[in-house]
C-alpha cells in the first residue's frame, strides 16, 4: 500500500486543500524517511501505535502495512475528511487535541494479551515547533503507558533533547527526558522531503522509555528543581534554587552539601545523577 499512496501534493489536489502555514503543517513525502519513522515506531506486527498529528496519512499508510494497529490524531477537520476518504476502516481517527491526549486509556482501549509491565503504546508524529514541549510533558506525565516515542522535530529542538549533560543544548527538557529514557537522534531529514518545504532542518528523535537510573523522592519537586536550576542561567545554582523558593535556604543548603553538588556551579553543568541527589537529600 505504500508504495501506491498518493503523494502529498496529489492528495492536496485531489481534495481541494493547501497547507495551513498557521497550523505548522509541512508533510512528509520521501519514502525513505517514512519507512525510517514507521520502522522505528512499529518494529512488529501488532505493535498499538498513536500517531499525533497524522495528515494527509502517508506515515499513518506505512504502519498499517507494517501491521501495526493504528490511532491517527488529527484536530484537521480537512486532513481528518482525508484520513477517511484514504485509510477508512483501517484506523481509528480521533479528532483530538494531540497535546491532551489520554494513553492509558488509549492502551486499555487496545488488550494485548501477556504483555508485560501493562497496557503501553508507542506514540510517533512530527510535531510542530509550537506543540512539541506541551506533547512532551504530556508524554512525561504519562510515561507509564508508553512505551516508546519517535519523533520528527527541527533539527535544533532534537538536539537539544539528545543533548550530553554540561553542553551548550542541555535544558530543562533534557534532563526530564532522559531521566525517563534512552533518546537518540536516528537522522538528519532535508527540507526537500517536504510539502511545502520547511525553512530549517528536521531530525528523527527516538525515545526509549525505560525505569529511571536514579530514584527520586518526589517528581514534582524535581521537575520544579529543575526548571529552576535553567530558569536563569548566568545564576549560581543556590542563587536560582532560592529565588524559586522550593525549600528554605537552610534546608537548601544541607541539601547541596549532603548531595555532593557545588552550589557554586551552574544548573545546565549538572548530570542527571547529581539532579537526583539533591531531590533525594531535600526528601
Amino acid at each position: 500500500m505504500p508504495a501506491l499512496y498518493p503523494s502529498p501534493r496529489t492528495l492536496l489536489e485531489r481534495y481541494g486543500l493547501r497547507a495551513k502555514k498557521s497550523w505548522g503543517q509541512n508533510f512528509l513525502g520521501d519514502p525513505e524517511v517514512l519507512e525510517h519513522i514507521a520502522a522505528l515506531a512499529a518494529p512488529a506486527p501488532g505493535d498499538r501505535v498513536v500517531e499525533l498529528g497524522a495528515g494527509l496519512g502517508h506515515l499513518t499508510a506505512r504502519l498499517v502495512a507494517r501491521g501495526a494497529r493504528v490511532a491517527a490524531v488529527e484536530r484537521d477537520r480537512d486532513m481528518a475528511r482525508v484520513l477517511r476518504g484514504e485509510l477508512g476502516e483501517q484506523i481509528a481517527l480521533l479528532e483530538a487535541d494531540a497535546a491532551r491526549m489520554d494513553y492509558a486509556a488509549l492502551a486499555r482501549a487496545w488488550p494485548q494479551p501477556g504483555a508485560e509491565g501493562g497496557a503501553r503504546v508507542a506514540v510517533v508524529g512530527n510535531l510542530p515547533y509550537h506543540l512539541t514541549s506541551p506533547i512532551l510533558f504530556s508524554l512525561l506525565d504519562q510515561v507509564a503507558a508508553v512505551s516508546r516515542g519517535v519523533f520528527l522535530l527541527q533539527r535544533e529542538v532534537a538536539e537539544r533533547l539528545a543533548a550530553p549533560p554540561g553542553s551548550r543544548d542541555w535544558g530543562i527538557l533534557s534532563v526530564l527526558l532522559q531521566r525517563e529514557a534512552d533518546v537518540a537522534l536516528t537522522r538528519i531529514v532535508s527540507p526537500r522531503a517536504f510539502v511545502p518545504p520547511p525553512k530549517v532542518e528536521s531530525a528523527v528523535l527516538q525515545v526509549a522509555f525505560r525505569p529511571p537510573a536514579d530514584p527520586i523522592q518526589d517528581p514534582v519537586r524535581f521537575r520544579r528543581l529543575v526548571k529552576a536550576g535553567f530558569a536563569q542561567r548566568r545564576k549560581t545554582l543556590r542563587n536560582a534554587l532560592e529565588a524559586a523558593r522550593i525549600v528554605e535556604p537552610e534546608r537548601l543548603a544541607a541539601a547541596l552539601a549532603a548531595a555532593g553538588v557545588d552550589p557554586g556551579r551552574r544548573g545546565e553543568t549538572l548530570t542527571l545523577a547529581e539532579w537526583a541527589a539533591i531531590d533525594r537529600a531535600l526528601g
